[in-house]
């Protein structure tokens, strides 16, 4: 993941308004996500650490959890899905430098059998289950200006 945690606690505190839009997120961030909601936006990307691999997930916007029970990440795509379990029953949401905009992270454990599964799939929808929480991303595609 090729982010700047700096870029989400660094900067003095600023105010989220209700028009806090994703593309606000995306600029504050200063990279592509991998997914947005109508409030909420997700970088992600694949990792492996000693053979074991993990979908890494952060998503920065109104979300806002505490969890001991963990998540579920569902991809959907042309004939194609895919569940995947945190990899963690335990996490939260921090506050950030811009009130009322939080950051999440959630890792995802992932077989290296549906890795090449899932980089070969048209995705259209991610969704992230929490809790009572279901949030629809839509995988982002950047617009060419």
């Amino acid at each position: 993941m090729g982010f700047s945690f700096s870029k989400l606690f660094g900067k003095a505190q600023q105010e989220a308004s209700s028009s806090d839009t994703i593309e606000a997120i995306i600029d504050y961030v200063g990279q592509n996500p991998y997914g947005t909601s109508d409030r909420n936006v997700m970088f992600a990307g694949l990792n492996e650490l000693g053979g074991y691999f993990f979908f890494e997930t952060v998503i920065v916007g109104i979300f806002n959890v505490k969890c001991k029970h963990g998540a579920q990440l569902t991809f959907k795509g042309d004939k194609f899905e895919l569940t995947l379990d945190s990899d963690s029953l335990e996490f939260e949401t921090n506050p950030t430098e811009t009130k009322g905009r939080y950051v999440t992270n959630i890792d995802f454990q992932i077989e290296k059998s549906d890795i090449e599964t899932l980089q070969k799939s048209n995705i259209t929808s991610i969704n992230l289950k929490v809790k009572k929480q279901d949030i629809l991303f839509t995988k982002y595609v950047e617009s060419k200006k």
